[in-house]
């Protein structure tokens, strides 16, 4: 059982910048898939990064090169830096856990990009 709590939502003027981490209990982070998803009102949980145990990354198409994941295996946590963030960047972050066949979910932090 992985647990995953989320810090660093809150509210931001478009442009601005923002830094999402995400601890996970457990004894073999280092084994698991991380990722960070996404989900706006009225709209589908969607991806925005994934790292992967081997440290490979990937990104949502609507990422455009302003977001970058990253872990620290020796803290258990995996952390999103959100740069140039966008009112349509509005939505409640999901830290997101696999292994194996398993997937685990924090409870998600909000992140809104307003004026």
């Amino acid at each position: 059982q992985v647990q995953l709590v989320e810090s660093g939502g809150g509210l931001v003027q478009p442009g601005g910048s923002l830094r999402l981490s995400c601890a996970a209990s457990g004894s073999i982070f280092s084994s698991y898939d991380m990722g960070w998803y996404r989900q706006a009102p009225g709209k589908q949980r969607e991806l925005g990064a994934r790292i992967t145990r081997d440290g490979t990354t990937n990104y949502g198409d609507f990422v455009k090169g302003r977001f970058t994941i990253s872990r620290d295996n020796a803290k258990n946590t995996v952390d999103l830096q959100m740069n140039s963030l966008k009112p349509e960047d509005t939505a409640v972050y999901y830290c997101h856990a696999r292994f194996v066949w398993r997937h685990y979910w924090g409870q998600g932090t909000q992140v809104t990009v307003s004026l």
